[in-house]
């Protein structure tokens, strides 16, 4: 099953949870711990792009320019094509590249609330496996975006997250972009599960508008156009399951998502003929239906099959296949509990995926690959829960990364279990786990006459531009990473094997296991350092490749040796397609000696013309004695014919959002097609502050008040443009912003002026993402002044941009948001009455909270989710359906439904009363002195008047005087009566006003 781990006992920094718990009788297991944000310098800026969930009734009104932070959110690199599989320069060559795999993981660690595409951490996850895998999708949760900050406790436990989850968490955008630049497909999740999606269920995203399409597919549709991602996973996982009614409706909605061409994978959870959530465990006649259908056609492309498989269903799940037409590498993917079981792997066995002749029969799918790194501190265990964040543990996940995908031996030549290595250091024993590269032939995508790769993992404790530092601060940016490399680690010898690590400089922590001078990157976070006794020639393969080697083509190889001076030679070792058994050596000129720095020897690769590079690597050469502490670093290497030019300076460059008070800044240019450009890198004051391709970023500290922004263009072969310039000096500007809104509206704007003031000063507030009122407002005022008013703003809890501006200097900018005095009424029209049973459905205003229900006044109680017993409401998010639903105590009693909102607004709506229930509540209301004797009489003579109306048959006229009725609660004998008695009053006569008009 998939669904949620429990948190461990002392909270853990910035994972996901997932619990693993089987409905087939093993129980749950805590495994993983639960999310925490940053704290400190780390923690998400003020103002730094998030993520966010989505509720089905979101996605049936989203709207990019109504969603928070879409613009900033969006993945832009182009799915990049693959190589046409070539077995000689594999790992293993007898491995079926028709085999693929599906990868439900986590992304950098997915704070429920704080989930961002790039930020100042080193600790953070950059997946470097991406040749091993086919499509990657992303297993977390993630609050809707309205949910408070302060509603998440992480001192509870995982069952206490008391907000709401959305149903739909598309893929972080700069996963997206790394997944895309290696060929592979980035899926958004859809989860419906009655432990963690509380009331929210399948129906809702099924609803049909009168033309009888999916309002939600086809926003499903734009989101993934919009954000660029590729299809959906679907986990459809409720524990009352689906309604055998709605089974033939979902799949019309499958379908509709299928054909409009975005990938489609559906989890083996649903039984086809009753609905039941039932695991069937390989591909069957009760699940298949949800990829091909004999009446609807074809539906999912795949399926993810639940975990308890064996030899028997795995060869039944291929036939089965086949015997629909379908092909099983390409249909059915065999789960594997990877963050479950780990390395131990009491169950998944792949090698019963394999067929007589060791074949894959199915692909493989992994849920919590990503344990490596986020289950770091369980499987160490001890007093540290840290680690996985901590820069100086990340050594313990880069090994425990090599032994999940590669193999206990680290090497993907050498894969299959071996209970005699010990990985006990990095919590990774146990023996009977063989890797991925044993049943997964490693892909690539590196193709044409031009590569260049820095071996950038994407995340760093300083980054490093042309070899010199250019940032000291730690960072993590997945969008920037280069492509992999294909092998970790491929070395070939006959003598002592050299070691090979990624160095990220002085201060990292290689563990005890490594020991070599720190270097760092040349352009990144990183070099690969290889060292050791060089004995006899070493051959450290690195990328497969399809490049066409042209009468022009060069190879330079970028390095630094710290070692002394020696009689080694260091070679570019290339393997030709009509002769991949063949290294063909070309020689780096004098690599023996050491280096004062980085050194780039160019080769002349003229004299291959006309021949394809199937793979490259690096030679070693000890010449005729061993060399002991030999150690050389690789900071870049370079494959180009010279064809491509220098990109031109970006256009467009500005600065959109400069955030004085919180050091922040936003900037866009104009974005060209990524055959022109890959990335674009962006400096301040001469550091390095981030890269993507796209055409906008966020700075989260800027390096000075004033200085310059400047943003180059690189080409595919790694040519970096001149660069595009913009200064800016806020110094000049205000400080200290700060906006005071009354509960009228009225919004008081003060702040602190530079020494001189030029100028007139201009402020400027629009609204941004908003739902309601459009505002976009300027006043002027003299520059003496500190102060603006700006009245009549909305109240309605939207976001707004403040920019203020002296002279003609810079904006600087406040972002903020308006009170909230306002909050929708539960619509009456939700709930249903069939005698003594009321039914009702879940409100839809964005910001809603609890939602009450009292009868005769007093309080109905509901038993909510996990251990919180009764309560006196339902809260959003965290009450299941079946609370949707209480008995009256008779069938004339009052009915209100109280609903209250995140700011505390509440309003009340009355769905059951009669006029002469009206008069009790007035009375009512008198004796527990919450109106005046003489407010209650205003409105008894009011309501006289409608009942002579009503009881003389004029229900026109006894409804003109209801309205009169609402007007004399806003009238001064009300002033001292608080909103809920108003909101009362007033909701009673909407009431009867509804059951008059009907």
């Amino acid at each position: 099953m998939l669904s949620k781990l429990k948190k461990s006992k002392k909270p853990l920094i910035v994972t996901f949870s997932l619990l693993f718990a089987l409905q087939t009788g093993f129980s749950s297991t805590a495994l993983a711990g639960d999310t925490l944000p940053y704290t400190g310098s780390s923690a998400t800026g003020v103002n730094q792009p998030t993520q966010h969930g989505y509720t089905a009734n979101e996605i049936i009104h989203w709207d990019p320019k109504k969603d928070k932070y879409a613009e900033m959110l969006r993945a832009r690199v182009p799915l990049q094509e693959r190589n046409e599989a070539f077995a000689p320069t594999q790992a293993n060559p007898e491995l079926s590249p028709e085999t693929q795999m599906f990868n439900l993981a986590g992304d950098y660690g997915n704070s429920f609330m704080d989930s961002t595409a790039y930020t100042n951490k080193f600790g953070e996850y950059t997946f470097p496996y991406w040749q091993y895998t086919d499509y990657y999708s992303y297993w977390h949760g993630m609050a809707t975006s309205d949910v408070p900050e302060d509603l998440y406790d992480p001192s509870l436990p995982w069952y206490e997250r008391w907000f709401e989850f959305g149903v739909l968490n598309i893929p972080n955008p700069a996963y997206t972009n790394a997944a895309h630049k290696n060929g592979v497909k980035s899926l958004a999740v859809i989860f419906f599960s009655s432990n963690d999606r509380g009331p929210q269920t399948y129906t809702q995203m099924l609803v049909k508008d009168e033309n009888g399409n999916f309002p939600v597919a086809e926003k499903l549709i734009e989101m993934a156009d919009y954000y660029g991602y590729d299809g959906y996973f679907f986990n459809q996982e409720e524990s009352s399951g689906v309604a055998a009614k709605d089974i033939p409706t979902y799949k019309e909605f499958l379908k509709v998502l299928r054909d409009s061409g975005v990938y489609v994978q559906w989890y083996d959870s649903v039984h086809n003929d009753t609905g039941r959530t039932r695991y069937e465990n390989e591909f069957t006649k009760v699940n298949s239906p949800f990829l091909k259908d004999p009446q609807y056609g074809d539906l999912a492309h795949s399926i993810f099959l639940n975990y308890l498989w064996n030899k028997a269903k795995m060869t039944n799940s291929k036939t089965h296949a086949e015997s629909l037409g379908l092909d099983p590498l390409e249909s059915v993917f065999a789960g594997v509990e990877a963050g479950g079981d780990r390395f131990k792997r009491h169950r998944n066995d792949l090698r019963n995926n394999l067929d007589e002749n060791g074949k894959p029969m199915n692909s493989i799918a992994l849920l919590g690959s990503d344990f490596t790194h986020h289950g770091l501190d369980e499987d160490l265990g001890g007093e540290d829960t840290m680690r996985r964040n901590n820069s100086d543990y990340q050594w313990m996940s880069f090994i425990r990364d090599r032994a999940w995908w590669t193999g206990p031996n680290q090497d993907p030549t050498n894969t299959g279990r071996n209970a005699a290595v010990n990985l006990s250091d990095v919590g990774a024993s146990g023996g009977n786990w063989d890797g991925i590269a044993a049943y997964i032939a490693e892909r690539s995508v590196i193709k044409g006459t031009n590569f260049v790769s820095n071996f950038n993992m994407g995340r760093g404790l300083d980054y490093y531009a042309d070899g010199r530092l250019s940032n000291s601060e730690e960072w993590s940016n997945i969008n920037i990473q280069d492509i992999p490399l294909t092998w970790q680690w491929w070395i070939e010898t006959t003598g002592t094997p050299l070691q090979a690590d990624f160095d990220f400089g002085p201060e990292y922590n290689a563990g005890p296991r490594y020991d070599y001078t720190k270097i760092g990157g040349f352009n990144g976070g990183n070099s690969i350092a290889v060292n050791g006794t060089l004995d006899a020639e070493n051959f450290l393969r690195l990328y497969k490749t399809d490049l066409q080697v042209k009468e022009s083509s060069k190879f330079s190889l970028t390095y630094q040796k710290p070692s002394k001076d020696d009689a080694s030679n260091m070679s570019i070792g290339i393997l030709f397609e009509d002769a991949p058994e063949e290294v063909v050596k070309v020689a780096v000129p004098d690599s023996g000696k050491q280096t004062a720095g980085w050194v780039t020897a160019n080769l002349d690769l003229s004299p291959y013309a006309g021949k394809e590079i199937a793979a490259f690597g690096i030679v070693f050469e000890n010449g005729d004695t061993a060399i002991e502490d030999y150690q050389m670093n690789i900071g870049q290497v370079k494959i180009s014919d010279e064809s491509i030019e220098k990109p031109e300076a970006p256009a467009g460059l500005e600065i959109t959002k400069a955030l004085r008070d919180s050091n922040e800044m936003y900037i866009s240019w104009d974005m060209e097609e990524y055959d022109e450009v890959k990335q674009y890198n962006v400096y301040n004051n001469g550091a390095y502050v981030g890269g993507i391709y796209d055409e906008a970023f966020y700075i989260k500290n800027l390096q000075g008040l004033s200085g310059e922004i400047s943003v180059t263009a690189v080409s595919q072969d790694g040519q970096e443009s001149e660069p595009a310039v913009v200064h800016y000096d806020l110094t000049k500007g205000v400080q200290h912003i700060k906006a005071i809104q009354t509960e009228n509206g009225d919004m008081v704007i003060s702040w602190e002026n530079p020494e001189d003031v030029d100028g007139k000063i201009t402020v400027n507030l629009s609204t941004e993402y908003d739902y309601a009122d459009e505002v976009n407002k300027t006043v002027t005022v003299n520059g003496r002044k500190t102060e603006a008013k700006l009245s009549n703003m909305p109240i309605n809890g939207d976001k707004y941009h403040l920019k203020i501006k002296i002279g003609d200097h810079d904006w600087v900018s406040y972002r903020g948001t308006f009170i909230d005095q306002y909050i929708e009424a539960y619509p009456a029209e939700k709930v249903t009455i069939n005698g003594n049973s009321v039914t009702w459905g879940l409100p839809e205003a964005r910001d809603w909270h609890y939602l009450y229900v009292r009868e005769n006044g007093v309080a109905k109680t509901f038993n909510t989710t996990y251990s919180q017993g009764h309560k006196p409401y339902i809260v959003r998010g965290r009450t299941h359906l079946n609370q949707l639903t209480f008995q009256t105590q008779s069938t004339d009693s009052i009915l209100e439904f109280v609903i209250q909102d995140y700011s505390g607004n509440k309003t009340t709506t009355i769905v059951r009363m009669s006029l002469d229930d009206l008069y009790d509540v007035i009375n009512g209301l008198v004796g527990k002195e919450e109106i005046s004797l003489e407010a209650s009489e205003k409105l008894i003579d009011t309501l006289n008047t409608v009942k002579r109306h009503y009881d003389g048959g004029r229900l026109k006229q006894a409804a003109n005087h209801l309205e009169k009725f609402k007007v004399t609660i806003d009238q001064n004998l009300f002033k001292g009566v608080s909103a809920d008695t108003k909101n009362k009053l007033k909701a009673s006569a909407d009431h009867l006003l509804r059951t008059w008009t009907k």
